[in-house]
């Protein structure tokens, strides 16, 4: 794609699109930890989609947007899905630069400032900052949810012909230009294999660099659960069947054909 047209030596604004869905406890923080990363180099503009929370999250952003200039809101009436409140904070977002940033506090905004980078500098169209390479702190969690993860990951890529390391990460960051192209489609966490899957038939430039993790559990307000993966595969299959070669596509028939058959042979028995 082409060069990002962006100025190394002026102020760039950054987009911080966040999703939010009963984060009461977190949002504050998270958004005063964003807060600090600005600079006379790095300017923010924080858009914070409030999705039909039914705790206090959606005053508390509310307040933050009367209390900080950087601060705007946006409020669904019924709860739609992180895609479809990603898709919502891109529409409103106009920065140079647009972030993805969960509500929660398993992503350290301080590596926001080296993912940009790659954009200003006119060598990327997206950056992601994965969990998996090494870089900062990580808090050793559930080993499961890492396989899936790395299994999403390599399926993903067999799709796509990338050679990414961490497809499912919450930090993607994109040229306005790029993301602007792609229409988001899912209303929950299909987004990640499907903004991955039409990135790459963009051809867009994408990099990845490590970035700091602490992953919190179920008890702590976790949603992501073992029917979003199951989701993520299809979702890896659909928006990339239509860009397989025939070859490939055919070997994809005839497995789901056998999948169909095993099943039926199943429940006959």
């Amino acid at each position: 794609m082409k060069d990002s047209g962006l100025e190394p030596d002026r102020r760039i604004l950054l987009s911080v699109v966040i999703p939010c869905f009963n984060e009461a406890d977190t949002l504050l923080e998270c958004v005063q930890r964003l807060l600090r990363i600005q600079d006379r180099h790095l300017q923010l503009e924080i858009v914070i989609v409030d999705d039909c929370s039914s705790d206090d999250s959606g005053q508390i952003a509310a307040a933050l947007s009367r209390e900080f200039k950087e601060i705007k809101t946006v409020r669904h009436t019924t709860n739609r899905g992180k895609g479809a409140a990603l898709r919502t904070g891109f529409q409103v977002a106009r920065g140079d630069i647009v972030a993805v940033q969960d509500a929660d506090l398993e992503y350290d905004p301080r590596d926001l400032v080296r993912l940009v980078e790659p954009i200003i500098e006119g060598r990327a169209d997206a950056v992601f900052g994965s969990r998996f390479l090494s870089a900062g702190t990580h808090r050793v969690l559930y080993f499961w949810h890492y396989m899936g993860n790395r299994f999403l990951t390599f399926v993903s890529n067999m799709f796509t012909d990338l050679n990414l390391t961490d497809m499912e990460t919450c930090y993607k960051v994109f040229r306005k230009q790029v993301i602007e192209q792609i229409q988001i489609e899912e209303p929950r966490f299909g987004f990640e294999p499907e903004v991955v899957a039409k990135l790459a038939h963009l051809k867009a430039r994408i990099y990845e660099m490590g970035i700091s993790y602490y992953g919190r559990t179920y008890a702590e307000g976790k949603k992501i659960g073992a029917k979003d993966g199951w989701w993520a595969l299809y979702c890896i299959i659909k928006y990339n069947a239509a860009y397989l070669p025939f070859a490939l596509k055919a070997m994809l028939l005839a497995a789901a054909c056998g999948l169909c058959g095993l099943l039926l042979m199943g429940l006959f028995f």
